[in-house]
Order: C-alpha cells, then structure tokens, then sequence
C-alpha cells in the first residue's frame, strides 16, 4: 500500500493546503527597510541625487519619527493602507541631515519560502523542472491570495518588457544563432579545427572550457552562453561529459564576473552599501574602492575558480561523486549523458545539419562570435550599459548572410532558425517559471524572512558565515544574485557596522570587507546552485545538460567550497578584531 505512495503528489497537495491556509489566516509580519541616500539639496528645496537626477522635493520628506513605515509603527499596524514608499529626515550625532528612502515589507515567517521549496522540492524528486516550477508558482500564487492564476500571474510576467527582452534575446536570438550555426555546420567546423589545432583530448578540452569562461567575464547569461556554445561541440568531440562541461560553464560565470569586475557589478552593488557616517563608503568613488579592495577576501569565488582548474586538469578528488562517475562513464562509454538523463535543449542543435554540398567553415563561426563579444563588451564600455540583445542580433545577421553568400538557400536557412527555435522553447519556458517563481519568493518575503533572523546582539565573528549562508539561501529560493543584493546590502551593510561600533572591532574597515564579500559570495552561491537561475538553465541548455543531473552534481564540490570559505571568513573576522 505505501509503496503505491505518490510522494510528489501529495507534497503538492500539502503544499496548495498550507498556501491557502496561510493566505486566510495567517497575518504577515511587517519589516522596515531603509536605504540610505546621499542626496544634494538645492535652493528651492528640490533633492537630487549626485548623478544629478531630481529625485524628490523637500515638501515630500517627512521626519523619520512620524513616517508610517517606521518600525515602531509597523508593529502597530492594524489594516490601514500604507503608502509604497516614504522619504524621511534624521538628524546624525553630528546634528547633519541625513535622507533615507523607507519601504515596508512583508513576511510570513518560514512559510514565506513555501513556493521556491515547492519547486526545488519537486525539481528533485521528479527530475522535471517544468512542471515543478509551475507547481511553484501555483503554490506561491495561492499563499498570496492570487487564485486567478493567469489573469494574475501568467499574465502580467508574461507582459513585462523584462520577459520580453527575455523571449528575444534567449527564443528568438539565441535559438535562432544555435540553428543557423547547426544548419551551416559553424559550430561543428569550429570543433574540428579547435581540436586539430589545440586540444588533444579531455583535459585539454575542459582547459579550454576553464579559460573561455574567465575570458567571457562579463557575467550574467551573455557570459554562460558565450562559453556555452564555444566549448560544447569541442567537450563533446572528446568525451568529456556534460555534467563537467555544464559545471566549468556554470562555475566560471558569476564567480569570474564578480572576481575580475570590469563589468556592471561594482556599479550595481555601490549604490547599495552606502552608510550615512562611514567615511570610506561615502562617495560612489569611495565605495567602488572599496569593493575592489574587498576582493581579496572573496573567498568563495577565488577557490571556486581554482577548483574548476583543478578539475580539468583531471584533478577531480574534491570534485564529488557525481562527476567523478560522470568523467569515468564518458570515458569508458563514450555516453555524455546518464542513462536516465532528459537534457532540456534539443540534440538536433548540437550536431551539424548541413544540406549536401554545403562546404563548412570555421570562419562561419568566429567571424559571428568575434562580432557578438565586441558589440556587447564594447556597448558596455563606450554606452555603460551592454547591449546584449544587439550583439546577439547581430550575430545571428551576420550568420544569415554568411550562409546566404555560399550559396545556402532562403527556405534552408528559415528552416535552420525553425529549428533553432523549437530547440530551445522548453529552455525558455523554464526560464520564464523561474522567474516567476523568483518574482513570488520575493513577493511573500523570504528573503525579508531571512535577514530578520539575524540580530544585532550576534557575535561579530559568528556574522560573515552568517550573512553568507542566509544571502546564499535567499539566492537558492529566487535563482537571482542581484535580486538578492537588492534585499541584503541594505539589511546587512548598516547591521555589520553596527556590531563593528558597539563590539569594539580594531580594524573597522577590514571587518566591513569581510562581511561584504560573504553577502557578495552568498549571492554567486546561491544563483550558481539554484534550479531556478537563469545562468544555472543556460548552462544546462548549451551544453546539452539534463538541468537536474547539473543541479545536482555541482552542488556537492559547491558545497565543500563553501564550507571552506565560511572557515576562512571566520578567522580572518576573529584576525581582525
């Protein structure tokens, strides 16, 4: 009779139950989240912020003692409306004005997590990220009282210009790029000659892998696909399996781009760490210097790297059971894949489907590629920004018209894209649940949830391994590191100095470095491992991954790292003090 049991069915059930349950009688709680802003005032009152931007009018701040999103009367609330957001004044110990933007936001204890548990939950237990995801968002959307699912949920995500950008650049982009380069046989071609010219065999395959992924610096997805799709036909050619080959990918991505940060990331994470008072994080110079700075400390990301190198030179002792199995049954079998392993990108994108008499070329390869890195690192340099979505345009052009000049056909080239496009729709349809679940984790408060377990009587040295494993949870939950920054440098940046003033910390600078970089670490954690993260899908997707058989053998040498570094941090805060 138990046997019969359908153990992922019946967590659904409990879990849909609990959702609704919670949604009917269960109140959320209220936490305050101030981010201070250093701001200019003019004459007639206006603020601005130092980039110039009119932010707000003096006639819109209110003193921090009256504001309604204030702590104090957050735990008095009884169902009155708040408003989004308010700006308040302070008066600092030196009797300056400081101005900070107040937000509330809401948790339901433990049970705000109950969506992204869901669906890893499932994710594990099924090996189908599709339909777990979706029960994640199902599950979410109920806590929240949304049971109009898709007028609610499926609709508004669906419409926002951030899943458009998603549709295409990753559908229509990316898929298309993938089939062409089948089509012509590019990727195939730039296979054979990276193999005749560099590598001779699989360790020289996975160096290959490690060294492309800190050349895509970058970060973010660009960076997972650039090394993705450059080094899957060449890790194929010489047996190296799919879980190494998605791992190095997945591996170097945002532990290289938050290490080598000559990218977006210092921009972001600056502007969310300024601390009214603290003298060297106090201009965006100031805390741009001191993220560099911090770099040194960054354990997780340093020892992350350096193990993917270890692991293609064939030094896999710390690499954990599931890649060691998974390099022994590529080499002995010559099978990339487990036995039982679904890979979420179709295999018809990864192997040459030239029409006959269509002479490849490697050129058709580079030339394309080459175009698409210096579009997006070059937009990023001269715009500020990247301009992902030209470089891969771009790409899949110049790619088109390639084919077209050596005589390929329009209907062959049309059909090329086509099934570019079929082969990664199920890769972008996870994607988009992803989010979705990410969106509603965020929404019920999780990681609000998390930081608000930390206080500030904690121990100082106890607080970086701390901050590490509630940043790397809330990464986990959401699948995203910025969006996990968003909600912990505010929270934790003030709660560091705090406990660096009132436990006597000699070096006050060096303690903020430490417990900077383990929230900065817990972030590239957390998005590397989750089943949910876009760079975690990607990498499954160009290396022909199953997600779960990525998901799951990478979290175990992740894992290990991460105990090292909390032993580091640890010292180095015991060191400090």
């Amino acid at each position: 009779m138990f046997q019969k049991i359908n153990l992922p069915l019946w967590s659904l059930v409990l879990s849909l139950a609990i959702g609704i349950y919670i949604h009917f009688f269960v109140p959320p709680e209220y936490q305050e989240q101030k981010t201070s802003m250093q701001v200019v005032v003019d004459d007639s009152g206006q603020i601005f912020s130092l980039d110039g931007k009119n932010i707000a009018s003096l006639d819109e701040v209110v003193p921090y003692s009256q504001s309604l999103l204030r702590q104090a009367a957050l735990d008095e609330l009884d169902n009155q409306q708040l408003p989004e957001s308010e700006w308040v004044l302070e008066f600092t110990e030196d009797d300056e004005k400081s101005y900070s933007i107040l937000r509330a936001s809401k948790h339901y204890g433990f049970w705000s997590l109950l969506p992204a548990l869901t669906a890893v939950f499932l994710c594990l237990m099924t090996r189908e990220p599709l339909t777990s995801l979706f029960c994640g968002v199902v599950v979410g959307a109920f806590l929240l009282g949304n049971f109009n699912i898709i007028d609610n949920v499926f609709i508004p995500v669906l419409s926002d210009s951030n899943s458009a950008s998603i549709l295409l650049l990753y559908l229509w982009l990316l898929g298309g790029l993938l089939g062409i380069w089948s089509r012509t046989g590019a990727a195939q071609a730039f296979a054979n000659f990276t193999t005749k010219k560099f590598v001779r065999g699989p360790k020289s395959a996975k160096f290959i892998a490690w060294l492309l992924g800190i050349i895509f610096f970058q970060g973010g997805s660009v960076s997972t696909v650039l090394a993705g799709v450059s080094i899957k036909s060449i890790a194929d050619r010489n047996r190296v399996s799919h879980e190494e080959t998605s791992y190095i990918v997945d591996s170097t991505g945002a532990p290289v781009a938050s290490l080598l940060a000559f990218n977006a990331w210092p921009l972001f994470v600056q502007a969310l760490i300024f601390i009214p008072g603290v003298t060297f994080l106090n201009s965006e110079l100031d805390r741009i210097n001191f993220y560099f700075s911090s770099l040194i400390f960054s354990f997780y990301s340093i020892l992350t790297i350096f193990g993917v190198l270890i692991l293609s030179l064939d030094i896999n002792h710390f690499a954990g059971k599931g890649l060691q199995e998974a390099r022994k049954r590529a080499l002995e079998t010559g099978e990339l894949d487990a036995p039982d392993a679904t890979p979420i990108s179709s295999p018809e994108l990864h192997i040459s489907n030239a029409p006959e008499g269509y002479s490849s070329h490697v050129i058709e390869f580079i030339i394309p590629l080459v175009i698409l890195i210096f579009i997006a690192v070059g937009s990023f340099f001269w715009l500020g920004t990247p301009k992902v979505n030209w470089a891969f345009g771009a790409a899949l052009i110049v790619s088109v018209l390639i084919a077209l000049l050596k005589g390929m056909s329009l209907k062959q080239v049309v059909d090329g894209i086509g099934t570019g496009l079929k082969g990664v729709i199920i890769a972008v349809t996870i994607m988009m649940l992803a989010i979705m679940v990410g969106g509603i984790s965020a929404e019920t408060g999780g990681g609000v949830f998390l930081i608000d377990l930390l206080g500030d009587k904690m121990p100082f040295y106890i607080l970086p391994s701390s901050l590490f494993i509630i940043t790397a949870v809330i990464s986990f939950s959401t699948g995203s590191s910025w969006g996990t920054y968003g909600i912990a440098y505010p929270l934790a940046m003030p709660l560091a100095w705090a406990i660096a003033q009132s436990q006597g910390i000699t070096y006050h600078e060096l303690y903020m470095s430490i417990c900077f970089v383990a929230v900065l670490n817990g972030g590239v954690f957390g998005d590397q491992c989750s089943p949910i993260s876009d760079t975690t899908i990607l990498s499954a997707t160009t290396t022909g991954c199953d997600l779960m058989d990525h998901v799951k053998t990478q979290i175990i040498p992740a894992f290990g790292i991460a105990i090292i570094s909390i032993l580091l941090w640890t010292i180095s805060a015991i060191a400090v003090a």
